[in-house]
């Protein structure tokens, strides 16, 4: 791996020791665990009477309750549960241009959530795009000892989740992370990301040149996917052009998230640690 971004995954773990994933009512049931979900389990912590019913534990007869009513009543414990994080990252070559912030910013990014996750005694699993979706190496370990990440794919999110999606942690904590500047389905993408999550959180990371660009001279761009050249002369209208689209492409993003009840939030790379209050005020971290 890169020493840089080497570094910037020991970065984002030491920032995340500041943080803790905020954990959802809805993501606090379903699996054996650390925490106290709803529904009925087999934990310590006591909840409620019900009567028997053939087929239930014997060993959870009240018996005293019988000797005073003659009635057979089993008692019922709060299910103890591990909340889980699944981290989806746009792993196309437009996530780490060169000479760009967001490759840096983007793996720090992830470390901090992963470490915040591990404050809030949540498993977790890190995917990244390619040929479909893959599981990176050691995520579930320190980010410091990640291994594969690179974010290379000449394939967009879409076409990635066509070929193999993401096998999602069902009411998990969702983190969808792109710079989400492709010509897709917005809609589509967020159903699938959202499905049977307890709470999807996307963040869109920009450059600030792809935020702000240039408002006038010449300059040349690089198709991400397919390395084609184009040179462009950027004028104040060209400018406001672009603008206006990027904030079209960002509205079609935040309809989608509105309907699938998931939450958007855009950083900019260049000021990623002094924009993370951003990430506190839609409820994904809380100070440690």
């Amino acid at each position: 791996m890169d020493p840089e971004l080497r570094q910037a995954l020991r970065d984002g773990e030491q920032l995340g020791t500041r943080y803790a994933l905020q954990i959802p009512q809805a993501a606090a049931s379903g699996r054996t665990g650390s925490r106290l979900g709803r529904r009925v389990g087999s934990s310590i912590d006591f909840q409620d009477y019900r009567e028997y019913e053939p087929g239930d534990d014997l060993r959870f007869i009240d018996w005293g309750v019988y000797a005073r009513t003659d009635r057979l009543t089993v008692k019922l414990f709060r299910e103890e549960v591990t909340p889980h994080l699944d981290l989806v990252v746009d792993g196309s070559r437009s996530m780490s241009l060169e000479g760009s912030a967001k490759p840096r910013a983007a793996a720090q990014l992830a470390a901090l959530l992963s470490t915040a996750a591990a404050n809030a005694q949540c498993t977790r699993a890190v995917w990244l795009s390619g040929e479909g979706f893959h599981r990176l190496a050691n995520d579930t370990h320190p980010a410091s000892t990640w291994d594969g990440w690179e974010l290379t794919s000449r394939r967009t999110v879409d076409q990635a989740l066509e070929i193999l999606g993401p096998k999602l942690r069902r009411l998990g904590v969702r983190v969808f992370l792109s710079d989400l500047l492709w010509p897709g389905q917005p809609l589509h993408t967020i159903r699938r990301l959202s499905d049977g999550a307890a709470a999807l959180f996307v963040i869109q990371l920009l450059a600030r040149d792809d935020a702000t660009p240039p408002e006038h001279g010449n300059i040349r761009l690089v198709d991400s996917e397919t390395d084609e050249l184009t040179e462009v002369y950027v004028d104040a209208s060209i400018a406001r052009q672009y603008q206006d689209n990027l904030a079209q492409l960002q509205e079609a993003w935040n309809d989608a998230c509105r309907q699938c009840g998931a939450h958007l939030t855009t950083l900019i790379a260049e000021d990623l640690e002094s924009s993370l209050a951003e990430l506190e005020a839609v409820q994904l971290l809380t100070p440690a």
